[in-house]
C-alpha cells in the first residue's frame, strides 16, 4: 500500500508540474510597443507626461518617424483615446513656416500615436523649431509647445530636396527607405509634398518619379531591375525598387513627372549629362 501511495503522490506532483509549466507557456509575454526606439523628449505636466520617441538619436533634416505616448499619472497608464494632432513650426528671424507632416494615428498599438515630419532645414541659435501638440485627456483639451532641435544628417548625404517645379510649385521630396541598403534589389520609398502656403503642405498623389542609380566613382555605371517610384494609397508613399550591385557611394538620379507625364524637375542621365539636378545620395 505504501508503494502505491508513493506512486500516486509522484503522479500527482508530476501532473501539477506539467499543468504549471503549461500555464507559464500559455501566459503571453508583455510586449513593449516602443522597444528599440529612443525617447528623445519628455514633457512633464501636473497630472501626466508626454513622451516622444524616434528611431534616431535626434531629429534631423528630412524624413523623421515619430511616436508619441501620453501617460496619465493618476492611473499610471498610457492613454488610448487622446486623439492628438500636431503642428511643427520653424521660427526664423523674419518669418515663420511649418513643415510637411502626416496625421498621428494609433492603428497598430492603441497607446502609441505614430506619424512623420519632414523638416526642411536645421535649427540654430537664432532660428528654431517648435512642436505644438493638442490632445484630449480625461475629457479636457490640452496643448503643449515643445522646442525641438533639428540637425543636419550625420552622414552629410542628400536625402531631402526642396525645389521649384516647372509648374511654379514648390515641392518637398524626402527619402524614406531602405534604411539599411543592401547589395540586392531594395524596396525604395519616398514621400512627396507641395507647398500651398507657409503653413500648408498637402501630400502629392499620382505623380511618378523615375529612378536611375549611378556610381560616379565607378564610371557612372547604373544597375538593372530598378522600378520607378509610384504612389501607393495603402502606404501614402511613393514605392519602387532600387537595385544596388555593390557597396560604395551611389547617386540616385530622379525625375519628377506629373500625372500628365510632364517633367517638373530633373533630367535624364546621358554621356553629356552625367547627373540629374534631382537626386538622393547613398553610401554603404
Amino acid at each position: 500500500m505504501k508503494t502505491l501511495k508513493y506512486i500516486f503522490a509522484i503522479l500527482f506532483l508530476s501532473a501539477t508540474f506539467v499543468s504549471c509549466s503549461d500555464d507559464d507557456e500559455n501566459t503571453p509575454a508583455e510586449i513593449n510597443p516602443v522597444e528599440g526606439l529612443n525617447m528623445i523628449y519628455e514633457i512633464p505636466a501636473t497630472d501626466h507626461t508626454v513622451q516622444i520617441y524616434s528611431e534616431k538619436q535626434n531629429l534631423e533634416v528630412g524624413y523623421n518617424e515619430i511616436s508619441i505616448r501620453i501617460k496619465d499619472m493618476a492611473s499610471d497608464k498610457y492613454v488610448a483615446n487622446a486623439a492628438p494632432s500636431w503642428m511643427p513650426m520653424m521660427h526664423m528671424e523674419t518669418m515663420e513656416h511649418s513643415a510637411p507632416h502626416s496625421m498621428l494615428t494609433n492603428t497598430e498599438e492603441s497607446t502609441v500615436y505614430k506619424g512623420h515630419v519632414v523638416f526642411q532645414m536645421a535649427s540654430n541659435d537664432t532660428e528654431y523649431w517648435e512642436m505644438i501638440l493638442n490632445y484630449s485627456l480625461n475629457g479636457q483639451q490640452k496643448e503643449e509647445t515643445l522646442r525641438v532641435s533639428v540637425s543636419q544628417p550625420a552622414d552629410g548625404l542628400t536625402k531631402t530636396q526642396v525645389f521649384m517645379g516647372t509648374d511654379d510649385t514648390r515641392y518637398v521630396l524626402a527619402y524614406v527607405n531602405p534604411k539599411e541598403p543592401k547589395v540586392a534589389v531594395n524596396d525604395l520609398q519616398a514621400v512627396l509634398y507641395k507647398m500651398e502656403s507657409m503653413m500648408s503642405f498637402p501630400m502629392v498623389e499620382n505623380y511618378k518619379i523615375t529612378v536611375d542609380p549611378r556610381m560616379p566613382g565607378m564610371g557612372n555605371h547604373s544597375s538593372p531591375n530598378n522600378e520607378d517610384l509610384t504612389y501607393t494609397t495603402a502606404t501614402k508613399m511613393y514605392d519602387g525598387k532600387l537595385s544596388l550591385t555593390m557597396t560604395g557611394y551611389w547617386k540616385i538620379n530622379l525625375k519628377l513627372m506629373n500625372s500628365s507625364g510632364e517633367t517638373l524637375k530633373g533630367e535624364d542621365v546621358t554621356e553629356a549629362n552625367p547627373e540629374s539636378s534631382l537626386y538622393f545620395e547613398l553610401e554603404f
